[in-house]
């Protein structure tokens, strides 16, 4: 009995001693935070995407209050309003930043890229990437099975089943970047939304020459410089063989819309142009 109880002693004495050890130890090494993180993180969406580039709401949070200015810093999902709270907050500037979308650059549907074989695998792009080159002669284009979409929390991407190609939903995006991350392929990119989300950008990044690249796809870029020659903003530069245009160079003119062969220069959200007949002296004569 006495055994027990000597015990019983003992394991008390040991669990009081750790705990008054642990006690002045937390205190020694305790992290003061500053409070101004909680009412930042309560501003915030909460969506914790990784889109403004921290490890959730909390790590950008933190970050924002440890910086001494919000240059540079966008929660994607907020926007510009959130981050005027945020700014309000902390009694600093808040800094406009543009919104983005995510633009798909692959024109390269069934009906302008032709399949050579068929996959038979798992559902997986970034599985698929990493056997083989694609189901079709282009090894540069989307591959068509969706890891992209099931990456966005915010159901702006989905496939669709005629083109095979993924589908951007300009009001549901974020430009949170899941989607760019999650393409084996790197197909998708960010891009300045523009004015009445206007914008131009080429619709390939095929880096194979010119010849190789039609055979492949009917709309692929073929790198053949008309473009660039026409741009009169020096928005468009070559390299391996394929045109990439500069959105913030880019003045949404169009001219190389109207120059490209191939129609691989595409322009979301214009309006028709308006065909304009001119009538000849010789008509007005004859009329």
């Amino acid at each position: 009995m006495n055994i027990i109880v000597i015990s019983i002693l003992i394991l008390a004495a040991i669990g009081i001693v750790s705990a008054a050890v642990l006690y002045f130890a937390s205190q020694k090494f305790k992290v003061e935070e500053d409070p101004r993180i909680d009412e930042v993180e309560a501003v915030l969406p909460g969506a914790n995407c990784g889109g403004c580039g921290f490890p959730g709401c909390r790590g950008f949070a933190d970050a924002c209050v440890k910086a001494d200015t919000l240059e540079g810093k966008l929660c994607p999902v907020g926007g510009s309003a959130v981050m005027e709270k945020i700014a309000t907050i902390l009694g600093v500037e808040s800094f406009a930043e543009e919104p983005k979308v995510a633009v798909v650059r692959c024109g390269g549907s069934c009906q302008n890229r032709s399949k050579t074989n068929n996959y038979d695998g798992a559902k997986s792009c970034v599985i698929a990437s990493s056997l083989y080159a694609g189901e079709t002669n282009c090894s540069y284009g989307c591959l068509g099975l969706g890891d992209c979409a099931t990456a966005c929390a915010f159901g702006a991407l989905q496939v669709n089943p005629q083109t095979l190609l993924p589908e951007v939903d300009e009001e549901k995006c974020t430009a949170c970047g899941a989607c760019v991350k999650a393409c084996p392929k790197n197909v998708i990119e960010l891009r300045k939304k523009g004015i009445k989300s206007r914008r131009v950008f080429v619709n390939c990044i095929n880096k194979d020459k010119g010849g190789i690249t039609r055979k492949a796809c009917s709309v692929g870029c073929i790198g053949c410089t008309k473009c660039q020659k026409v741009c009169a903003f020096d928005a468009i530069s070559i390299e391996n063989n394929v045109a990439y245009i500069d959105y913030t160079k880019c003045r949404l003119c169009r001219k190389c819309v109207d120059v490209c062969s191939t129609n691989a220069i595409v322009a979301l959200n214009f309006p028709i142009r308006k065909v304009v007949q001119e009538t000849t002296n010789v008509e007005i004569l004859n009329s």
